[in-house]
Formats: structure tokens, C-alpha cells, sequence
């Protein structure tokens, strides 16, 4: 796979697999071959897992554009260490993760949480783009006019939660009302309804609870006069100007209420935060971005990443480049997750 080495492909593999979605850090691995008779430099496993992943970015590119297109996208921004910035001392950097509606899943890194850097990947994203309240989202909406902003309705309720031992009583109103437009959305999970049919159980159940609530909140702000820093005001101000934003989802069935799929997506990376603590360079934090990518989306398609990775890692030489879309996981698992090529030296 790789030139001048002798490494199968089964090995190169492993490393990532066991690397990037079971977090053993290198040198774990390391001490694992040494102690099985296998004695190679740390910098040999350091090389092969950076090469690998480099003939993988044409593939992660392929799926990151079709995340692109998505009608509707799902985005966040976490931290990550990244780059020596002084003795001791590493960088702040960030993967800005995007979820596509074909359940795809994607990883791009940034040196900052600048607004700059959403633009730099949404580019000119059309569609709707659901996400918490941070700025960068809302800058980039207001620049589009084909880009709808849509709110994540877990956020919303997150500050209600931490406003429940100061306000407890009036938290717990406003938690009842949200519980009650999730239980809608679990009653369209379990009755699989799509497009009108979910659209029609969402107007029926869950535009009268929002309504109500958002009377709710706006009532109470004038009438209980409770101080600005009290946490349920913030949390009710909070909701009230997300209330277009938060309402987009009873008008498009497409638009999930939160975006929970994407925080469950993203859960690798502060998993691998606590096995591998930061990466050395911002280029590492780039491959481990790339990588977790197309690992995440096996896992989301039901696709074994280690088979999908023995397979793609042979293909990526008589792939044609064109096509190259066709290795994305998504749509590896319906044209060649049937024929997958195992190892050649665990096929002799």
C-alpha cells in the first residue's frame, strides 16, 4: 500500500482502527508489538499512520462535499490541543464536525473558533443549518439569503436545567413543556413517519405546546419582574430570541429538533482527548480529523470500519479519481461491501 514498505495492509488497518476508534495512543501499540516479538521505532508506526491517512484525504475531501449539499446541516465546534505553543504548553485548536441529512459525518480542523473558519467550510452552503447559539452560525445566515438558521432545542433546555435551583418551579413548567414536544418526536420515531405525515404530527402536537410556551415565557417576563441576572431570565431571553430559529423545525420535517445526532457523531474526539491528550502538530490534528471522519460514518452505516479500511486502502491505486465518491462509506457499503478485498497476506 505504501512505498517502500513492507507493511500489509491488515497492519496499517489496525493502527487506525485501534488508534482512532478504540483510542490506544501509538506507544501503547508499540509496547503491545514489542512485548509479541516485534521490534519496530516509534517514528516507523508515527509514519505509516500519517502516510495512510494521506491517501485517504481524497476520499474524506469526496465526503465532505456531499455533506455540502445536504438540504439540511447539522454543526458544532470542539477543542482540541494541537501544536506546541510554548514548553509545556500546547495550542487551543478546533474541529468544527458538520452532519449531513445522508448521515454522513465529517471532521474539519481549524487553528481557532473564529468565525472566519465557518465560512471557510460552509463556503456557499444553501439549505438550512441547524446548530447551537453561537455567533459564527448567525453571522454566516445573515450574509445568505439561501441559508435558513435553525436552533437546537437541547440547548435551549440545557439553560433551563441550570436555572432549577434558583427557579425550580418555573423551570420545571418550561422542562414539561419541552418534554412534551420530545415526546412527539418519539412517537414519530416509533411510527416512522416522514415527510407530510411527520409534518402534519408536528403542527398537531407540537406547534400548540411551543406557542404556548413562548406566551408562557413572555408573560412571565413582564409580570414576575425577576432580576437580569437571575438564571431563569437569562435562559427565558435566551429562548425568546431563538424563538424563530427554534420554530423552523413544525414547518420542515427534514429539520430534526436538536442536534444531538451530531453530538453522538462527535463523541469520538473528546474520547480520544482523554486516551491520546492533543495531538503534536495542527497537520496531526488535520489527519485525525480526516480519519475520525470516515471511521465515524462506518459506524453510523453499520459498515466495519477495519474491513472498510482493508478494502479502500488497496482501491485507492486502480480507483478511478473520478469516481473517487464511490469510496465514501456511504456509498461503499451499496457498491462494494459485498466484495470487500480482504489482505492479501491473510488471504495466503
Amino acid at each position: 500500500v505504501l512505498e517502500r514498505s513492507l507493511a500489509d495492509v491488515s497492519v496499517l488497518a489496525g493502527l487506525l482502527i485501534d488508534k482512532f476508534r478504540f483510542h490506544m495512543p501509538l506507544y501503547r501499540q508499540h509496547q503491545r508489538m514489542e512485548a509479541a516479538g516485534v521490534h519496530l521505532a516509534r517514528s516507523t508506526l508515527t509514519g505509516w499512520v500519517h502516510d495512510t491517512i494521506d491517501l485517504l484525504r481524497p476520499v474524506y475531501d469526496a465526503q465532505l462535499a456531499s455533506i455540502l449539499t445536504s438540504r439540511v446541516l447539522a454543526m458544532d465546534e470542539t477543542p482540541i490541543k494541537a501544536g506546541r505553543k510554548s514548553k509545556g504548553k500546547m495550542k487551543q485548536g478546533y474541529f468544527w464536525p458538520v452532519y449531513g441529512d445522508q448521515d454522513e459525518v465529517a471532521f474539519p480542523f481549524a487553528t481557532s473558533r473564529g468565525h472566519q473558519h465557518a465560512v471557510e467550510i460552509l463556503g456557499e452552503y444553501c439549505g438550512t443549518l441547524i446548530s447551537d447559539d453561537y455567533k459564527a452560525y448567525e453571522a454566516y445566515a445573515e450574509k445568505r439569503d439561501k441559508v435558513t438558521r435553525a436552533s437546537c432545542w437541547a440547548h435551549v433546555r440545557r439553560k433551563f436545567v441550570e436555572a432549577e435551583d434558583v427557579e425550580p418551579e418555573r423551570s420545571a413548567r418550561v422542562l414539561e413543556w419541552i418534554r412534551g414536544v420530545y415526546r412527539i418526536e418519539d412517537e414519530i420515531r416509533e411510527e416512522k413517519l416522514e415527510g407530510e405525515a411527520k409534518l402534519k404530527k408536528r403542527t398537531e402536537g407540537s406547534q400548540p405546546l411551543v406557542a404556548e410556551l413562548f406566551a408562557w415565557l413572555e408573560q412571565e417576563l413582564v409580570a414576575s419582574a425577576l432580576l437580569p441576572t437571575n438564571p431563569f431570565t437569562d435562559a427565558a431571553r435566551h429562548a425568546l430570541k431563538l424563538k424563530p430559529c427554534l420554530e423552523v423545525f413544525l414547518s420542515d420535517p427534514q429539520v430534526p429538533i436538536d442536534t444531538n445526532h451530531l453530538e453522538r457523531a462527535l463523541r469520538p474526539i473528546p474520547m480520544g482527548r482523554k486516551a491520546w491528550l492533543f495531538c503534536w502538530t495542527e497537520v496531526g490534528a488535520e489527519k485525525v480529523g480526516i480519519i475520525q471522519s470516515l471511521i465515524s460514518t462506518c459506524v453510523i452505516h453499520g459498515v466495519d470500519p477495519y474491513t472498510y479500511l482493508v478494502d479502500v486502502l488497496q482501491r485507492v491505486a486502480i480507483h478511478p479519481q473520478s469516481e473517487v465518491a464511490d469510496l465514501t462509506p456511504r456509498i461503499w457499503k451499496t457498491k462494494f461491501a459485498d466484495r470487500a478485498m480482504p489482505s492479501p497476506a491473510l488471504a495466503n
